[in-house]
C-alpha cells in the first residue's frame, strides 16, 4: 500500500495554449483566475520549450521523457512502441494505479501505455484510417488551413463538449475517490482539447471579449517573408492575404476558449478543496503546445518561434513546495516529467532525458543547472497537410541561455538572441560576430541528431502506413477508448454580428 504522505497527483495538459494567454504570465485582457490561482499556490516557469510543437510528439515524449528522434514518433501519424514505459508505468511500479481521463492522442491498438484506465478518450479513432472525425459545418477548421480563421467567431466548438464530460469525469473520479477508506493517493492525467481550434466559442464566452483582445504585436505581411520554409508554409496554408476581420475574430474566439478552458479546471480544483485534498496534490498544468495566434503572420503551431514552441508550466504541492514563485531559467517539458516521478519517489525513466526541477525550485540560481531546451518538427510525405507529398522536414531548435538557433535541414538557419530581442524579429544567422556561436549550437542540436537518418525512420514508418491505413479502412476495427463527436456540436451562429 501507498504511503499517505505521498502526494496524490494530478497532471493536466491542455491542447494549444499560448503561455503568454494567461493573467499569471501578465495578460492583463484574458480571464484565467484558476490558472492564476495555481500559479499562486505554485511556481510558474516562464521558459519551457515543447519536444515537438505538434500534437502527437510532444505528448508522447512528455509521457516518456524522451525526445521525438528518442521514442521515433516524429509526426501525428505514428505509432509509440508499448514496450517503451512512460510516466504511468513509472508510478504503477511503486504502488499508485494511474488512470486516465481525455485527450491523449494515442495511436494504435494500445490506448493505455501504462495507465490502468481510461475513461472519455479521444475524438479520433484509435486505429489511423478508421472512421475518420466528422466536424460537420466546420470541416476542415481543426488542421493547419487557412478555412480554420475564416469560420471562426461564435456558435459551438465540439471540443468544449468533450472537455465538459472530461471535467465531469474527473470531478465524479475525485468525489469517488474521496469516499474511500484506503486513504491511499491518486494518480490522474486528464486531457482538454482546448483552446485547439476551431476557433469557434459559445456567444457569451465570445462576447466577453469582442472588441477587448489587442491585435498581434507583430504581424509580418506575406511578402514581407524572408525566411524560405516560412514562406512556403504560409503559402502552403493560405496565410498570404489574412484578413483583419479574420485576425480579430479569431484571436476573440481564442481567448474566449482559454477562458472556458479555466472555468472547468475551476470546477476541478474547487473539488480538491472541498474534499481537503488541494494541500498533497501534486499538480502539473502543461500544454502539449503554443498557438502563434497572428504573431508574424503566423497562426496554430509548427514553429520554433516562442508563441509555438513555448508552453506553459505551473507546479504546485503547497504542502510540501514553495508558493507564489516565478522561475526564468530554460526548462524542457520533459523536466516535468522527471519531476512528477521524483515527487512520488517513482523510479526514473531508464532512457529519460528530463530532470526533475525539485532542485531548481529550492534553489533557482543553482550554477549546476544547465539551461537548454531542444525541440524537433518533422513531417512525413504523404501528409498534405504538412508537405507538399515529396519533400519531407527535418526542423530542430535548441535554446541554450539567452540565445536560440533554428535549423532547417538544406536551408538557411536563424539565429536570436531573446534577451535584447523576445519578439524574434531580428534574425542574426549571417553576422560574422556570432559565427562561433552558430558553429557550437549547431554541433550541440547536430550532436546526437541526424536528420538523413530521421528522415529514413520517417519514409520507412510511411511506407507501413500504406498497409495498416488500407486496413483500417477495410476491416474497422472496434475503437476501446473513444468520445463520441456529434457532428452536429460543431457550428457557427448566424448572423456573426
Amino acid at each position: 500500500m501507498l504511503k499517505a504522505s505521498l502526494p496524490n497527483i494530478l497532471f493536466i495538459e491542455s491542447d494549444q495554449h499560448n503561455p503568454n494567454i494567461m493573467g499569471c504570465s501578465g495578460d492583463t485582457v484574458v480571464s484565467t483566475p484558476n490558472l492564476d490561482a495555481l500559479g499562486s499556490r505554485g511556481i510558474v516557469f516562464s521558459n519551457s520549450y515543447c519536444a515537438s510543437p505538434i500534437c502527437v510528439p510532444s505528448r508522447t515524449s512528455m509521457l516518456t521523457g524522451q525526445h521525438p528522434y528518442q521514442n521515433q514518433v516524429w509526426t501525428n501519424s505514428q505509432y509509440l512502441h508499448s514496450g517503451v514505459p512512460t510516466f504511468a508505468h513509472s508510478l504503477g511500479a511503486v504502488g499508485y494505479k494511474p488512470v486516465q481521463i481525455g485527450r491523449m492522442h494515442f495511436n494504435g491498438p494500445d490506448q493505455l501505455h501504462g495507465f490502468t484506465q481510461r475513461f472519455v478518450g479521444d475524438h479520433g479513432p484509435n486505429h489511423l484510417g478508421s472512421d475518420e472525425v466528422d466536424h460537420g459545418s466546420l470541416h476542415g477548421t481543426a488542421g493547419p488551413s487557412r478555412i480554420a480563421l475564416k469560420l471562426s467567431g461564435h456558435g459551438l466548438n465540439a471540443y468544449q463538449i468533450h472537455d465538459e464530460a472530461v471535467a465531469a469525469r474527473t470531478i465524479e473520479f475525485i468525489d469517488d475517490h474521496s469516499k474511500g477508506n484506503d486513504n491511499e493517493p491518486f494518480a490522474l492525467a486528464i486531457g482538454f482539447m482546448l483552446p485547439h481550434q476551431p476557433f469557434v466559442a459559445t456567444k457569451e464566452d465570445y462576447d466577453r471579449y469582442r472588441d477587448k483582445v489587442p491585435k498581434p504585436k507583430n504581424s509580418i505581411r506575406f511578402e514581407d517573408e524572408t525566411h524560405p520554409y516560412l514562406k512556403w508554409w504560409k503559402s502552403h496554408t493560405g496565410l498570404t492575404d489574412v484578413t483583419a476581420a479574420e485576425i480579430e475574430r479569431t484571436r476573440t474566439a481564442y481567448y474566449a476558449l482559454v477562458t472556458r478552458l479555466d472555468c472547468l479546471l475551476g470546477k476541478i480544483f474547487e473539488t480538491l478543496e472541498k474534499h481537503g485534498l488541494l494541500d498533497n496534490t501534486l499538480i502539473v498544468y502543461t500544454s502539449d503546445h503554443g498557438e502563434q495566434l497572428g504573431e508574424k503572420g503566423l497562426w496554430w503551431k509548427q514553429t520554433f518561434y516562442e508563441d509555438s514552441v513555448k508552453v506553459p508550466a505551473i507546479i504546485s504541492w503547497p504542502k510540501r513546495l514553495p508558493m507564489g514563485k516565478t522561475i526564468n531559467r530554460v526548462t524542457s517539458q520533459l523536466d516535468l516529467n522527471a519531476t512528477l516521478l521524483d515527487a512520488a519517489n517513482a523510479p526514473a525513466l531508464p532512457s529519460s532525458q528530463g530532470r526533475s526541477l525539485l532542485p531548481l525550485i529550492e534553489n533557482p540560481a543553482d550554477l549546476t543547472w544547465n539551461d537548454i531546451a531542444f525541440s524537433e518538427y518533422c513531417t512525413e510525405p504523404d501528409d498534405k497537410a504538412h508537405s507538399d507529398g515529396t519533400k519531407i522536414w527535418q526542423n530542430r531548435m535548441i535554446r541554450e541561455g539567452d540565445w536560440k538557433l533554428i535549423y532547417y535541414h538544406d536551408m538557411p538557419s536563424q539565429l536570436f538572441n531573446l534577451v535584447d530581442d523576445p519578439d524574434e524579429l531580428n534574425d542574426l544567422i549571417d553576422e560574422p560576430i556570432h559565427l562561433e556561436r552558430v558553429k557550437h549550437l549547431t554541433e550541440l542540436i547536430l550532436e546526437d541528431w541526424d536528420p538523413i537518418w530521421v528522415e529514413r525512420q520517417i519514409r520507412n514508418q510511411s511506407a507501413n502506413l500504406e498497409i495498416t491505413i488500407p486496413w483500417a479502412k477495410n476491416t474497422k476495427p472496434d475503437d476501446s477508448i473513444r468520445w463520441d463527436l456529434n457532428p452536429a456540436w460543431d457550428y457557427l451562429d448566424e448572423p456573426q454580428e
